[in-house]
């Protein structure tokens, strides 16, 4: 029994942490990019139907991270290039891609998914308790953990790291000193797409494999409250994904045992626990300010 809820908490938390990651490097480039939910479920419709096409889960997972790219890049076209309001243009990123995502989804409604197989590794696979969950979860699982190891690393270890956490913290002081900021923000614009619709193909490729419309029923604002809740610090993420991921699965342990609680306030438990630790967080103003972007949200106009 606990093994079969651990399972499933991997599975929820995966998505979260892989678009959460993406949003982290995102921020800390001092964009704020609300379009999570819209870029992940165009990665989900566009996995899902190319995986469908061509009969191959790796086209279906190469064609989300494009889809999750070319959304982002629009995003970053209107924030970087044209200066548009990063609030207002990511909400029009998540409403354009819930509408693009409902009209290329419809031929693929009740259509039976392709999932990603499970890695077998001989030996430690067959490891009673330890081998399921441990060595025996898809690719996807282990590569959100490698992004997360690639990320810390990039962003406290390199020289690209420091140059992304300077632009974050003040553009004025890292163009002056002769880095493109429209440069570094967009690459990492690109990168946040390209996670947000890897999740997407997760979801729909792995954690449900088949199409559903507005399948990923808020968890791109979850991914963006992750950041927030880990500080802006990548191994925080993983924690914060993995706590979501579980309130998410025993709301639906809690459902199945039948507990005589309204399975509507059971669903909403994972968004509420969500607005809660955002209002804690809020009220330490000390902790909110350890690590945010100084810059974050600003926008940015080279001197001509």
């Amino acid at each position: 029994m606990f093994e079969a809820v651990l399972l499933t908490v991997i599975t929820a938390a995966t998505p979260l942490l892989i678009a959460a990651i993406g949003e982290l490097v995102v921020e800390r480039s001092g964009v704020l990019n609300l379009g999570v939910e819209g870029m992940m479920i165009m990665g989900a419709v566009v996995g899902f139907a190319v995986a469908n096409v061509t009969g191959s889960g790796i086209l279906g997972v190469g064609a989300a991270i494009l889809a999750g790219m070319a959304m982002s890049a629009l995003f970053g076209f209107l924030v970087l290039i044209l200066v548009t309001n990063q609030v207002a243009s990511g909400l029009a990123l998540t409403i354009l891609g819930l509408g693009l995502s409902g009209m290329i989804g419809e031929a693929f409604i009740g259509v039976p998914g392709l999932r990603l197989p499970d890695l077998y590794i001989p030996g430690l696979s067959d490891i009673p308790f330890i081998g399921p969950v441990f060595f025996q979860q898809d690719a996807l699982v282990y590569v959100s953990f490698a992004l997360v190891a690639a990320v810390a690393y990039m962003l406290f270890r390199t020289r690209m790291g420091l140059v992304l956490r300077s632009v974050g913290d003040n553009h004025g002081s890292a163009h002056a000193l002769g880095y493109s900021v429209i440069k570094v923000r967009f690459m990492a614009v690109l990168f946040g797409g390209a996670c947000a619709g890897l999740a997407g193909a997760y979801m729909s490729l792995a954690y449900t494999p088949q199409w559903v419309e507005n399948m990923t029923a808020g968890r791109g604002w979850i991914a963006l409250a992750l950041v927030v809740f880990a500080s802006w610090l990548p191994l925080r993420v993983v924690a914060g994904a993995y706590l979501f991921g579980a309130v998410t699965v025993l709301t639906f342990h809690a459902q199945a045992q039948g507990f005589g609680i309204p399975s509507q306030f059971l669903s909403s438990l994972p968004y509420l626990a969500t607005i809660v630790v955002l209002v804690l967080i809020s009220a330490n103003r000390r902790l909110t300010l350890v690590n945010t972007p100084a810059c974050l949200g600003k926008p940015f106009v080279p001197d001509r």
